[in-house]
């Protein structure tokens, strides 16, 4: 609700696609800059703690935001300041929260599954979040979404609270803040598996992703509607992700994944390409729907595998490259769409992104044969796959 609002708050108040592309920009390159300095706080520190912290401020943010919006006095330096902040934030938030959820399944079996249900929660929030948020536009204005969401980080915090858990023993740090970080790129870069899939999650985060901070202008000016137009589309996207989540939810293995990331990848490039050429409402709909399943495809199976071999003492700061690829990327992004929608307009922009994606995905299945080699020994130790079918078994591609 409060992404959906913020966009169409700052189309409202300015019309600007420029201005769009900055302010989503200045709310994720925080995540980009601190992300993997807080990779390896995360792997020092209590990650439900962490997490708690991180809320708490979250909420702060949507309180100040709300406040701001309801009493008439916001305005787009303050959107970008408060946006900046919450990226501050989700720095530190998401290492946390996915290195979190693999400390809260058992077996490590499961764990594909455990990501996989995690999204489909994110992706029914994701589904009612841009339709609620569309209507309640339209009857209250943008402040009563970011109340609802500031109010909403209460449950958050009570049920992190709530949980008990069996408390995985804190190593004392051998090496500096400085070492640690350098011993976790050095992992990421030199381990084949990881880097390859970080690559292409980073560049379809730079250029598949930030479609998203196009749509008003896509549910104003080209489709000609308003709020609700542009609830429908981002619901829409919900709808492919959940399905994409679910379909995830029901694997009874992590084997097969490799081969779903550049297909998925190809999903998505072409259905934004199709969706750049489209003027009619109900074919935008049903693009997005394949947009928004090869996008959560994607991003889930590449969470899965990476988090499935990666080492346990390595897991915060790999996931903080993980969040740089996921969020660091996407200001870059998000401020190439924005400009290159200002100079060229938002459909030939995203029909580029769909071709980058594309490009992308093709390029990636040409790794898959050297990196399936390597992962193939890991899932042997961690008894996913039987030893003595490690010869004849595709660890990623199944």
């Amino acid at each position: 609700m409060t992404r959906l609002a913020t966009s169409w708050l700052v189309y409202r108040l300015t019309g600007s696609a420029l201005l769009l592309g900055i302010v989503g920009f200045s709310g994720q390159i925080p995540t980009f800059v601190f992300a993997p300095f807080a990779g390896v706080w995360v792997d020092r520190l209590d990650r439900r703690r962490v997490l708690v912290v991180t809320q708490f401020l979250a909420m702060l943010q949507s309180l100040a935001l709300a406040a701001l919006t309801l009493s008439r006095h916001i305005n787009i330096q303050e959107i970008i300041w408060l946006s900046a902040f919450q990226g501050l934030i989700n720095a530190f938030d998401m290492p946390a929260r996915q290195a979190f959820l693999v400390q809260m399944v058992e077996d490590k079996q499961d764990l594909g599954n455990a990501i996989a249900l995690n999204s489909s929660m994110v992706n029914l929030a994701r589904l009612v979040g841009p339709s609620l948020a569309g209507a309640v536009i339209a009857v209250s204005g943008e402040g009563a979404c970011f109340l609802i969401d500031g109010i909403s980080y209460i449950a958050v915090i009570a049920s992190l609270l709530a949980m008990r858990l069996q408390a995985g023993a804190l190593k004392p740090a051998v090496l500096s803040m400085l070492g640690q970080l350098k011993e976790g790129w050095a992992y990421v870069s030199g381990f084949a598996p990881v880097r390859t899939i970080l690559l292409l999650f980073a560049m379809v985060s730079l250029m598949g992703w930030p479609f998203t901070v196009l749509m008003p202008i896509f549910a104003g000016k080209i489709l000609h509607g308003g709020p609700h137009t542009l609830g429908f589309l981002m619901g829409a996207v919900g709808i492919g992700a959940l399905v994409s989540a679910i379909s995830l939810a029901v694997r009874k293995t992590v084997l097969g994944l490799g081969r779903m990331i550049p297909i998925s990848t190809a999903c998505l490039g072409v259905g934004l390409i199709l969706f750049g050429m489209s003027r009619v409402l109900w074919l935008s709909l049903l693009l997005m729907l394949f947009c928004g399943f090869g996008m959560m495809q994607q991003m889930a199976a590449s969470n899965t595998i990476i988090q499935t071999i990666v080492e346990d003492n390595k897991r915060g700061r790999v996931m903080s490259f993980y969040a740089m690829a996921f969020v660091g990327m996407a200001p870059f992004g998000s401020l190439l769409a924005g400009i290159s929608a200002h100079a060229m307009g938002a459909p030939l922009t995203v029909m580029l992104s769909g071709a980058c994606c594309l490009a992308g995905a093709i390029w990636f299945a040409t790794q898959v044969r050297a990196i399936r080699k390597l992962i193939r020994p890991i899932y042997v130790d961690l008894g996913i796959l039987p030893a003595a079918n490690a010869v004849i078994r595709d660890s990623v591609g199944g």
